[in-house]
Parts: C-alpha cells; sequence; structure tokens
C-alpha cells in the first residue's frame, strides 16, 4: 500500500515521535496560553484589563519576557480561533500538570474572567467546561472561584477602604 505525502503526516501525528522538552513545554505553554485567551474572549468583548492579566499570568508562571508572551498570546490567539473544541487544549493540561497544577489554572482562569470586575454566563461557562475536563472538583473551582474574588476585592481597596470602580466599556 502506497501512502501519501498528507496520510504520513497524519498518521505521524497520531504516533508522535520522541518530542524535545522545550516541545512539550511549548506545547502546556500554548494550551494554557489558549484557554486563558477563550476565557478572556467568552463574553464577546476584547477587554483590555483581561488582556493584561493574561499577558502577566503567563509571564510569571512560565518565566517568560515580554516579547516571548506577546509571541505566545498571538499564537494562543490563532490556535483558540482555530479550536473546534477545549479538548486539544485540556488534554495537554491533564496529561502535563498534577493536581495542584490543574487547580492553578483554574485559579487562572478566574483571575482573567474576573479581572474587568463583572463575571459573564459564557467565563463561567468555560470555567466550568475546563474544570470538568481536567477533573477538578466542583468544589474546588468554587472554592478557588471565592478565593480570587477576595483577592480581587482586596487589591481594589483604596487606601483608606475606598472602593476602585471596575473596569467600563
Amino acid at each position: 500500500m502506497l501512502v501519501t505525502r498528507p496520510m504520513w503526516h497524519a498518521l505521524k501525528e497520531l504516533f508522535p515521535q520522541d518530542r524535545r522538552p522545550d516541545e512539550d513545554e511549548h506545547a502546556l505553554e500554548l494550551a494554557v496560553a489558549a484557554l486563558l485567551v477563550h476565557a478572556s474572549v467568552a463574553d464577546g468583548r476584547l477587554s483590555p484589563t483581561e488582556d493584561e492579566r493574561v499577558a502577566a499570568l503567563l509571564a510569571s508562571r512560565f518565566s517568560l519576557s515580554h516579547d516571548a508572551v506577546v509571541r505566545l498570546m498571538a499564537e494562543a490567539r490563532a490556535a483558540e480561533a482555530k479550536a473546534v473544541d477545549l479538548y486539544k487544549f485540556t488534554r495537554v493540561i491533564t496529561e502535563r500538570f498534577d493536581e495542584d497544577g490543574r487547580r492553578g489554572l483554574i485559579e487562572m482562569l478566574w483571575e482573567v474572567a474576573l479581572a474587568d470586575g463583572r463575571l459573564d454566563p459564557f467565563e463561567e461557562n468555560i470555567i466550568w467546561r475546563v474544570a470538568e475536563l481536567i477533573g477538578v472538583s466542583t468544589r474546588d473551582r468554587v472554592a478557588l472561584r471565592h478565593k480570587v474574588e477576595e483577592r480581587l476585592a482586596n487589591a481594589r481597596q483604596g487606601p483608606w477602604g475606598s472602593r476602585v470602580a471596575p473596569e467600563r466599556t
């Protein structure tokens, strides 16, 4: 049987060869970035506050430079736009993150969704679906939401207890 070139590439994707550690790390970075980007646009708005939060989380989590974050976010936007579902990304997460790492991702998703001071039902649904796909319990998902809400509420307090208003669109 003659195997055509496109079929050969499809077979190679089904049975990956040994991958270099830097390729595995990039796949993980891209999966996390794509999920964060997906959560940031789930409400149909491009919020600069959420975008900045995604960039800060990626820089912190993966120790990336500003230029590396910009490249990763551009790649993540393209990958997220082409994706038909979340499984492509969540599969990488479940393969590479332990339980604490998966909970950490859910916490990051809450930080993005809540960064602009409001939570859209679409954002909440994305986080619920990702949590289900990566094996984070409902109890942990809700506890992480409360943890992030409390942290953000404390951060929005002014020096004399005054509230800083959420982002307006």
